[in-house]
């Protein structure tokens, strides 16, 4: 089989079963299975794939098909240019959080030496993108789940970054000492549960509960991580957290009492992070 009728064949299953993007799917796991970029396909699409690649790919496209993300087949999503592994245990990070980097870069800089802790880490992709970007800072990442912890650290040593962050399973930011931390960065669950509907099919039936859903409204985590975060934090730090669609006024009265609120839009204009000053 040659990569063209390969690629041919695939996206003609993949939208067989309305998996989105087939195109993109079907280059994607080509790509991974090869070992190639997509410039190679158009360079050479004649090319025959040899039967255990052939198998490989054919694997690789029925597993798609049955909605399974194709980051957990690949094991691997990029995020802030950066390579990260990725597995069903962890939330596949996504190009919107990146503005919680961007915010917390913005005002970390302003710092000589920042302590930031992450809160709810997952792949680690926030505390390990901003280490990447702050070698002066003082960075701890938690998490509640031991099998996330283990990806994050991971990931911290193919980036080469372990020594820079300091990895912790808790609970948010429950026994910590008052008044360490310059930024509180966090993307927790806050998706309610009663918009399961809203969310795609694949998130649902694929990706861990616990780092998608949060309460009745999605708000379960904001509400218990605020008011730690206002103890955890110095004087005029800041909390930054991504929240959902719709939730800024909510998310607003629950940082009542905080000295400044605002929020950062994301490229539709829809208000993504919280941005608390204590």
């Amino acid at each position: 089989m040659t990569i063209r009728h390969a690629l041919e064949t695939a996206v003609a299953k993949l939208t067989a079963h309305d998996v989105g993007s087939p195109r993109m799917n079907a280059e994607l796991l080509l790509m991974f299975v090869l070992g190639r970029e997509r410039a190679f396909f158009y360079a050479y699409p004649e090319r025959e794939l040899t039967a255990e690649e052939e198998l490989r790919y054919q694997e690789a496209i029925a597993e798609r098909a049955t909605g399974v993300p194709a980051q957990y087949i690949t094991g691997h999503q990029e995020f802030w240019g950066l390579d990260f592994l990725v597995t069903p245990a962890v939330l596949i990070p996504r190009p919107e959080t990146e503005h919680v980097v961007e915010t917390a870069l913005e005002l970390a800089r302003t710092i000589e030496h920042p302590r930031i802790i992450d809160v709810g880490t997952g792949t680690g992709c926030i505390a390990l993108a901003l280490a990447h970007e702050l070698p002066q800072a003082d960075i701890t990442a938690v998490d509640i789940s031991l099998e996330a912890l283990e990806v994050a650290k991971v990931n911290s040593a193919r980036l080469q970054l372990d020594r820079r962050v300091h990895f912790r399973r808790n609970d948010l930011l429950a026994g910590f000492a008052p008044e360490q931390f310059d930024l509180v960065v966090s993307n927790p669950p806050y998706v309610g549960e009663g918009e399961s509907d809203k969310v795609q099919a694949e998130v649902r039936r694929f990706e861990p509960h616990v780092a998608v859903f949060a309460g009745a409204e999605g708000l379960d985590v904001l509400a218990r991580l605020l008011p730690q975060a206002h103890d955890a934090l110095k004087r005029e730090g800041w909390v930054l957290v991504e929240i959902g669609f719709s939730q800024s006024e909510r998310a607003e009265r629950l940082a009542a009492g905080w000295s400044e609120v605002k929020f950062i839009p994301d490229l539709k204009g829809i208000p993504r992070v919280l941005a608390a000053r204590k």
